[in-house]
């Protein structure tokens, strides 16, 4: 880890759990003194590096008592780095408060935020840019839901257009549908239950046919940063999140990185983002998933192998030079997340050797030898979880069959 320099604009970390970590981490390595917004008890507030905000307690919530706090906070400036989609939403606002001179961020317009945030209008802007993209029906109302051509689509799932609550109430980032009156009673319960939702096409294939571009793009529209990675597996199967991923070079992958590139040109984007490809085996095309507009959960990842979104952040926030990465980074490098990585493997009859020669080989997410608290607590949170499940259940039992 890199040291703090004395004087230096410091960073303050929005965000919670595993990405709050990699941003605090991305940081220390900058050499840049950095504090952290989160709740209390956040497996955050464990880590060696751990600072709250200095004066009155803040969360890391945004609105209006965030303001209020960031007024009374006793630091001259600081640069503002998000970890979440409401908190990147949120800043957005800030450059044109009285805080701004004060509270720097590196964003794009607010516009180009929603857009992004929102799976239906991104879906519909990408088709327009012809960027491949899996079939996707925005389900407002029933009729909606009629108009969806069920019989010309192989496998189909109704996901959230904005996703931080529907995962937490149905404990899933899916769920499946198999026909028209399966697809009509789903949304008739979410509709109810306040989400808005949409149908969008299965593009098969397995874990590893997905893809990642992470990166940077600077107030001048240059990429001083470009990270790719390919998941091996993930977990939950389908609908899940990466439990193993590996670093690869960006000239595998020409196809995403001009899609990325064209789009996020076309929206002068501004700032960190982690795009998801699903390269689809029907017609070898790579379509775009989605496109997070801040600091992804794997962000530690890029910055060990040399490519610090949040070092340029911050640098850009405050307009000054932003450091290029190689685009020759170190590939093959495993990435790991050994609790739910341990979960595909009980799945698997065949193989075990190998997984068990990538984690030897692999950096271990949210742990580290040199800051191990954090993962210490996330483990003793998981057990505490788990014995408690059967009191705690609450998911509703009509709520469809959820992706597993």
């Amino acid at each position: 880890m890199g040291k703090v320099a004395a004087g230096r604009v410091p960073a303050i970390v929005m965000g919670r759990g595993p990405t709050a970590i990699g941003i605090l981490r991305s940081l220390v390595m900058a050499g840049i003194p950095a504090y952290v917004a989160c709740p209390p008890g956040d497996m955050a507030t464990r880590s060696r590096w751990y600072r709250p905000t200095p004066g009155a307690a803040w969360d890391g919530t945004p609105g209006p008592q965030a303001l209020d706090t960031l007024r009374a906070m006793p630091l001259e400036r600081a640069v503002i780095i998000p970890g979440a989609d409401d908190a990147a939403m949120w800043l957005t606002h800030l450059p044109s408060s009285d805080l701004g001179s004060r509270f720097l961020v590196c964003s794009s317009t607010r516009t180009a935020q929603a857009l992004l945030q929102d799976k239906s209008v991104f879906a519909g802007f990408v088709a327009a840019a012809h960027i491949p993209h899996p079939r996707t029906f925005r389900l407002t109302t029933l009729a909606d839901v009629a108009e969806v051509p069920m019989h010309q689509l192989d496998r189909v799932f109704i996901k959230p257009v904005n996703s931080q609550r529907f995962s937490d109430v149905v404990g899933a980032k899916g769920v499946w549908v198999d026909s028209l009156d399966g697809l009509r009673d789903a949304w008739a319960r979410f509709h109810a239950q306040g989400f808005s939702v949409m149908a969008q096409e299965y593009v098969p294939g397995p874990a590893t046919e997905h893809y990642f571009i992470d990166g940077f793009r600077d107030a001048n529209g240059a990429y001083p940063g470009l990270f790719a990675r390919r998941r091996l597996r993930m977990s939950p199967p389908d609908f899940g999140n990466s439990s193993c991923s590996c670093a690869i070079p960006l000239d595998a992958v020409p196809e995403a990185e001009r899609h990325i590139r064209r789009l996020l040109d076309g929206l002068d984007y501004r700032g960190i983002f982690s795009a998801e490809f699903k390269r689809d085996p029907r017609d070898g095309e790579y379509r775009i998933i989605e496109v997070n507009t801040r600091a992804w959960t794997y962000v530690e990842f890029a910055a060990r192998r040399g490519v610090n979104v949040c070092d340029m952040a911050w640098h850009d926030a405050q307009e000054l030079p932003v450091p290029r990465a190689p685009r020759q980074y170190p590939a093959g490098r495993f990435c790991v997340d050994l609790y739910h990585d341990m979960a595909s493997l009980r799945r698997r009859r065949s193989g075990v050797a190998e997984i068990a020669g990538q984690w030897l080989h692999a950096d271990l997410h949210v742990f580290r030898m040199d800051d191990p608290k954090p993962a210490l607590h996330a483990i003793a949170g998981m057990v505490r979880k788990r014995f408690d499940r059967p009191a705690t259940q609450t998911h509703d039992a009509h709520v469809p069959r959820a992706v597993p």
